[in-house]
C-alpha cells in the first residue's frame, strides 16, 4: 500500500490543512477530524486576509463567492478561490487556495488542495483532492456502499481496513477526472493519473496511469 499514502499521492506545501495530515499513513485517516480542525485552525486565521462568518465560517478577502451560494460551517474558503453560482457546501470543507467550487456543486466533509477545480455539477464527500486535481463536469464521488458495509481499501496485495462507513475518494495531486464518472467509494488515484469519461471507478489506479476501464489501466508513456 506504500504508494497510496499522503507522501506519495499528496504535496502538503500546497494546502492550509498540512498539520491535519501529520502523524498519519493514509489520506481517508484525516476524514473524522476535518470538523475539529477547521475549528482550531480558523482562530488562528488574520483578519486581515479572512472575513468571519457566523457558523465557523472563514472566507479569504480575495477569495469571489456568488451571492447564490450556500456555505455552512465549519468551513474555510482560501485566498484566491472561487465559489459559483448555486454551490453548496455542507460543511467541515476547506477550499484551498484558488480553487474553483462550481455551479450546483456539492461539497461536504472534504479537502481541496490549492488549485483544485470542481467546477460542474460535482458532488464531493468523505474525500481529499491533492493539488491541482480537477474533476469533469457531473463526475462524483460516491461515499458510501450499497451495503452500508465499512470500507476496507485494497491495493498491492494488502487490505486496510478503514473502520470508515463514509469515504468518497482521494485523489492524488494533478489527477484528472473524466466528465461523468463515478469513483465508488474508497477509490483512490494515484499522482497524475488520468480517469476516462462515464468511468465507474473502484479500487486503487496507479501513479502515471490512463484508466479506460477496469480491465484496461496503462502507464502513461
Amino acid at each position: 500500500m506504500k504508494s497510496y499514502t499522503i507522501e506519495n499521492l499528496l504535496d502538503l506545501n500546497e494546502t492550509i490543512a498540512a498539520k491535519l495530515f501529520e502523524g498519519k499513513t493514509y489520506p481517508w485517516e484525516v476524514l473524522p477530524e476535518i470538523g475539529d480542525f477547521i475549528k482550531e485552525l480558523g482562530k488562528t486565521l488574520s483578519l486581515q486576509e479572512y472575513d468571519y462568518k457566523e457558523g465557523d465560517i472563514w472566507i479569504a478577502k480575495s477569495a469571489k463567492v456568488a451571492p447564490t451560494a450556500s456555505i455552512t460551517g465549519p468551513a474555510i474558503i482560501g485566498k484566491e478561490a472561487e465559489v459559483r453560482h448555486c454551490a453548496f457546501i455542507r460543511g467541515k470543507v476547506i477550499v484551498g487556495e484558488g480553487a474553483v467550487v462550481g455551479n450546483s456543486t456539492e461539497l461536504k466533509n472534504a479537502v481541496l488542495f490549492n488549485k483544485v477545480q470542481v467546477p460542474h455539477y460535482n458532488y464531493v464527500g468523505d474525500s481529499v483532492l491533492g493539488y491541482k486535481a480537477h474533476m469533469g463536469a457531473g463526475s462524483i464521488c460516491s461515499n458510501v456502499k450499497s451495503d452500508k458495509k465499512l470500507v476496507v481499501v485494497k491495493a498491492e496485495g494488502e487490505s486496510v481496513e478503514t473502520g470508515l462507513k463514509k469515504f468518497g475518494a482521494m485523489l492524488g495531486d494533478q489527477v484528472e477526472v473524466g466528465c461523468g464518472s463515478v469513483l465508488n467509494p474508497g477509490t483512490v488515484i494515484g499522482r497524475n493519473s488520468n480517469i476516462y469519461p462515464l468511468s465507474p471507478v473502484r479500487g486503487c489506479v496507479p501513479a502515471d496511469s490512463i484508466y479506460k476501464n477496469a480491465k484496461e489501466i496503462v502507464k502513461k508513456q
